[in-house]
């Protein structure tokens, strides 16, 4: 480490005359890290230089007592729900609940339909995903993305949020409507990881509404138009589920470098 010489630290306390740009910063960023040449520095400063300094500190002490007390500090609460939650979450997982709530009415109101529940549930954590890690939702998305805790392991913990509310619900209507836990669970799931995956290339946002957009169009709709359940909900298609939600599973930690990106499509 070079240290400044005395004639520059000198020049330097009398204003720098003489001293380029690059010089004074370079002294000055040395400065923030010697003591020795801070020690030197005060050294050279002139009689009405420390006198002005030492007005300077009485002011500063007098304007500290006379100020309120420092801002309470976050707490480690304020800190998790920032990495776990994003309060725009809220109320999209509420509308979650609610339309797994009208299918289960449906389900018992209509038992000649199609489960209601079954077909809601490769989609109904979509939404919450979509809004989980967005720069269109979330008003703090470009200050936490340049953090070092941003990337897909958040993504993923805000994920796991969505699902910590999604799966219990899906849980509940699938016990109350009698339907197959594995094929309410499994394609939610497998839709999830898929979601993933995909908004790595084109952003989670839009990810899910494609792919939210693809079930109803291949497969609520038309199951509900023809009062028949698709075979992609039917028992046979337990094994295949679960080899999406684990093959999808198995490709998402590949999808990290782009959540670390600002320039991607979320």
């Amino acid at each position: 480490m070079t240290h400044p010489t005395t004639m520059l630290l000198a020049r330097y306390a009398d204003g720098g005359p003489g001293l380029d740009d690059a010089a004074l910063w370079s002294i000055e960023v040395h400065l923030d890290g010697c003591a020795d040449c801070r020690a030197q520095l005060a050294a050279e400063a002139t009689p009405a230089t420390r006198d002005l300094l030492d007005r300077v500190a009485v002011s500063l002490d007098r304007a500290l007592e006379a100020s309120p007390s420092p801002a309470r500090q976050r707490t480690r609460a304020g800190a998790v729900h920032r990495r776990w939650l994003a309060w725009t979450l809220l109320p999209w997982l509420a509308v979650t609940a609610a339309v797994l709530g009208c299918g289960m009415l449906l389900d018992a109101v209509e038992p000649s339909l199609p489960s209601l529940v079954l077909l809601l549930a490769p989609v109904a954590p979509l939404p919450g995903v979509a809004v989980a890690w967005s720069r269109r939702t979330d008003p703090a998305w470009e200050l936490i993305a340049a953090t070092p805790a941003a990337g897909l392991a958040m993504v993923l913990r805000r994920t796991l949020a969505v699902l910590l509310v999604v799966l219990p619900a899906l849980l509940v209507a699938g016990v109350s409507t009698g339907c197959s836990l594995a094929l309410s669970l499994l394609p939610c799931l497998a839709f999830t990881a898929a979601t993933l995956v995909l908004g790595a290339l084109i952003g989670v946002q839009r990810a899910a509404i494609a792919l939210a957009l693809t079930w109803c169009a291949a497969v609520l709709l038309p199951s509900v138009a023809a009062r028949s359940l698709s075979p992609a909900l039917q028992p046979g298609s337990t094994a295949v589920w679960a080899v999406t939600t684990v093959a999808f599973a198995a490709l998402t930690p590949l999808a990290a470098s782009p959540f670390r990106r600002l320039r991607s499509g979320n």
